[in-house]
């Protein structure tokens, strides 16, 4: 099965979310990861969440995964029943749009270990209640779970088949991750994988969310990473992640077809 291209709407983050759904359906993308906040931005401006259920269902798009369970691991003992209520909320809403993965965000500081993984357990628990997988995510900016290498570790104590964790190629380069790294994670425990490029300039550990770019713009080996899912058979959701200010400026659909037309000629 050819893996399905998605766009993450942080890559046109100023567009309303229904013209965002629109242009990722016009210009040939098969899905669309939403966020919590684009629910909540809809709602604040007089919509309804059936207003983008219908726009996803009318525009053929499936909603890959959804956009994240955040401080679910630093919360405090005081504040963590309020953020695992959240929690829950995001999961029904994400669930509502048949989504299969809900990102669980890993904590900005140093976090104990024994922690997350006390906490992604009950999140997994939680899911399962509600039909969705809490899946784990690494971020290279962050200091709690800066590595694939770190995540996979913590995966792997958790022990549960429901685990999995999102690949992501800036964060990988960002995190000075290797291919051995890539290459330890079982197919199985993917969840899905973001595509995104690095800027040049600007070595790999003091990049930030802000310095990605259009896949083909920086300095990532994308074509080895492609190769090294493929290798183990990778069908899942690749979807595009930017957070640029430079390209929020720039014509989304001039953006949107660039970026399409990259990563195909990547899995070509």
């Amino acid at each position: 099965m050819p893996n399905r291209i998605c766009l993450n709407t942080s890559t046109i983050l100023p567009l309303p979310l229904l013209d965002k759904i629109r242009l990722t359906a016009e210009t040939g993308y098969d899905g669309i990861e939403l966020w919590t906040r684009d629910i909540l931005e809809h709602i604040s401006q007089g919509g309804e969440v059936r207003d983008v259920e219908k726009a996803i269902g009318d525009n053929g798009l499936i909603v890959p995964c959804w956009i994240s369970i955040r401080r679910w691991a630093e919360a405090d003992d005081d504040e963590y029943p309020a953020v695992i209520e959240e929690a829950r909320r995001q999961m029904e809403l994400a669930a509502r749009f048949h989504s299969p993965f809900i990102i669980a965000s890993p904590p900005r500081r140093p976090c104990p270990v024994e922690r997350i993984i006390s906490r992604y357990r009950q999140l997994l628990e939680l899911g399962r209640q509600v039909g969705i997988r809490p899946t784990f995510e690494y971020v290279s900016c962050f200091r709690g779970v800066p590595s694939p290498a770190l995540a996979w570790r913590i995966l792997q104590q958790i022990d549960d088949v429901d685990a999995t964790m999102v690949i992501d190629a800036f964060h990988n380069w960002n995190s000075g991750a290797t291919c051995a790294d890539l290459e330890a994670i079982p197919v199985a425990r993917i969840s899905h994988y973001h595509i995104d490029d690095a800027c040049r300039g600007k070595p790999a550990g003091t990049q930030t969310d802000a310095d990605r770019v259009l896949p083909g713009d920086g300095v990532i080996d994308l074509h080895e990473e492609i190769r090294l899912l493929r290798k183990k058979g990778y069908e899942g959701a690749i979807s595009l992640e930017l957070f640029n200010r430079e390209l929020w400026e720039r014509d989304p659909r001039e953006v949107l077809g660039i970026g399409l037309e990259r990563i195909r000629e990547l899995l070509t």
